[in-house]
């Protein structure tokens, strides 16, 4: 039996679970449309393993969501799972964000876009099918009228901060809009289960968060 932490912290929501084989058995999240996980992401790991009764030492393993998303968010979440890794001495997982957003919903035939908010009219965003396989890779881009135009012929589902502010652009017949879907732990579980199966372990020293692009400092403007 194993049982894996999991962090979430790439988004606004601040997430974590704890899931025995695949299995969640206790969820603590909050998106409460600031980034909190500071001050939350901490307190929220220690709570929920008290609820449920257990020790760290009964961890078997961590799983991160690695990104793309927030830089902030990554660092913290990533740090964490690392500190706690290494201490514990227990394999570190990392979940593509992406991935695990596109588990938050299920189709039966179509196209299924994550998007994480990139600022302004850019986002990153992948594309699966149905059985969750990617058909195309991560990117950050731009969005306009003719982004995604080329899985029309079939239902495309957006989901994720980013496509809300994305449907007054795409607006093929075939564009459907899911809302208030975020990156989630809960998703991770089975993702990791699954990881830790296999051996795919992260090497707690070199590993870093997928940023897909450089963190911009944007310099405040001076005041007359």
């Amino acid at each position: 039996m194993a049982t894996i932490l999991n962090i979430e912290t790439s988004t606004k929501n601040c997430s974590v679970s704890i899931a025995k084989n695949g299995e969640v058995i206790l969820l603590k999240e909050l998106n409460e449309g600031s980034y909190s996980h500071a001050e939350k992401l901490h307190p929220f790991i220690i709570e929920s393993i008290k609820e449920i009764e257990m020790s760290v030492h009964d961890l078997d393993a961590i799983a991160v969501s690695k990104g793309p998303g927030s830089y902030t968010g990554l660092r913290i979440g990533v740090s964490a799972a690392k500190g706690f890794s290494y201490a514990l001495d227990i394999p570190l997982i990392s979940i593509d964000t992406l991935t695990s957003l596109a588990h938050s919903i299920s189709i039966e035939g179509g196209y299924i876009v994550p998007m994480i908010d990139a600022r302004r009219m850019e986002v990153y965003s992948a594309v699966y099918d149905s059985n969750y396989n990617r058909v195309r890779d991560i990117k950050a881009e731009v969005i306009d009228e003719n982004s995604f135009i080329e899985y029309s012929d079939k239902k495309v589902y957006f989901i994720g901060d980013g496509a809300e502010k994305c449907q007054d652009t795409i607006v093929f017949d075939s564009a459907i809009f899911i809302k208030n879907i975020f990156p989630s732990s809960k998703q991770m579980a089975e993702l990791s289960y699954h990881k830790y199966q296999k051996n795919d372990i992260e090497d707690v020293a070199y590993f870093e968060p997928f940023y897909l692009k450089d963190f911009l400092i944007i310099p405040q403007k001076k005041k007359v």
